[in-house]
Formats: structure tokens, sequence, C-alpha cells
């Protein structure tokens, strides 16, 4: 009877201090740790520099981070140039289609614009005027907007003709004399009609191309930059 009645004051005993401790303990709301704070990303706020045109600008057919504006934004860090390159290339692009992505390229608020187009209004057989035009209309709208352009001049395979190529390459180079434009006179020059730079389609520059293209684009833009 004894040892019953111990053991009974030790269950009342057991489930008193459970009441008084074990239950508060128990529903006491779980601290919540402080969330480490968020460390924004720092805001590049080095000028502009936009690459515009179609494939070719765009990195058609190569991996990313390969493309002639990837390797023109090391280029010019390697030589102590604080710009930031945006590319805005779009592969398929005529001089047309540039017309109508222009208000993209104002709101990236460019210190200068590479301009790249024509080559698929030469590919398509368009008419030169239209190509000539839609450029026209493009660096007078940029210049409109004090915004320095580098004109990025093209050519075409020999099989169009001489006379239709002629004429293409005119464009760029009367422009370049009309708005007193600095200019690259052939943009894939030392790329174009090497198959080991160039991929299956014989047009576009593979990653070793394009590298050599950011060259041709920097040989002219470096001394823009240091005026």
């Amino acid at each position: 009877m004894a040892v019953r009645a111990k053991w009974i004051v030790s269950v009342l005993l057991s489930l008193t201090l459970y009441g008084c401790g074990g239950r508060q303990q128990a529903e006491q709301p779980k601290s919540e740790s402080t969330p480490a704070p968020v460390t924004p990303a720092p805001i590049d706020t080095r000028p502009v520099i936009v690459a515009f045109g179609d494939s070719l600008t765009a990195g058609y057919g190569v991996e990313p981070g390969k493309s002639y504006p990837d390797f023109l934004q090391r280029r010019l860090d390697a030589a102590g140039f604080k710009y930031h390159v945006v590319n805005l290339g779009v592969s398929g692009d005529t001089t047309t289609d540039g017309v109508q992505r222009l208000p993209d390229v104002l709101a990236a608020k460019p210190a200068l614009v590479i301009l790249e187009f024509g080559g698929n209004d030469g590919l398509r057989g368009l008419p030169v005027t239209t190509t000539r035009a839609n450029l026209t209309q493009m660096i007078q709208i940029l210049q409109k907007a004090h915004v320095q352009i580098l004109l990025a001049g093209m050519t075409l395979p020999r099989n169009y003709g001489s006379a239709y190529i002629h004429s293409f390459e005119q464009v760029y180079i009367g422009l370049a004399s009309q708005f007193h434009l600095p200019s690259i006179p052939f943009l894939l020059e030392g790329v174009g009609g090497h198959s080991d730079l160039t991929q299956p389609d014989g047009i576009h520059p593979t990653a070793e191309g394009c590298k050599i293209v950011s060259g041709n684009v920097m040989k002219y833009l470096g001394p823009i930059l240091k005026k």
C-alpha cells in the first residue's frame, strides 16, 4: 500500500511539473532567425556602347559569351576603357528591322552605337536604295539624340555580281562621308572567306572569328574613345 501511495505521488508530481513547466516550454513560440541582409547588385554606371545589328552582332551559332561584342568588352577592359558594351544584335534583321528597333537602342542611353546592318538586305537582293534610306534614317535619329556612331561597312559574296556588290559597298562609303562618321571599311576583314574562321554556312564567324572581328572594331573604336 505504501509503495502504491508513493507511485501515485510520483505520477501527480510529474503531471504537476509538466503542467507548470513542460507545457509552457512546448508552447513558447519558436524564435525566427534574422535573415542575412541582401547586398544589392552594384549598378553599372559606365557609359554604354550599344552594338546594334543583325546576326553578326548577336553572335549567331557561337556559345554565349563568345560574340564579337563579348570579346570587345574584354578588349576595352584590358585597355582600361571604362565602358559597358550592350549587345542589341538580332539574327535575321534587315535595315528595316533596325529602324523599328531604334527605340530599344535609345532606351539604353548609349554614348556610342556600333551600327552594323545591311548584310541581310544584300543577301536577299533588296534594293540598295532601301538599304541606304533605312541606314540614313537610323543615323539621323541617333545623331539627333547626340549619340556617336561607328559605322560598320559590309560587302557581299562574289556571286552577287560586281555591279550590285559595288553599289552595295558604296552605301557605307557614301554615308560615312555624308554624315562625317568614323567607319570600319569591312567588319569581317580577315574572317570572311576563311573557312577555318567561319561556320559551315560560310558567312557567320566562329568564336575565333568573332574574336578577330572584335579586333577589327577595336582598331577604329579605340581612337574615338581616346578623344
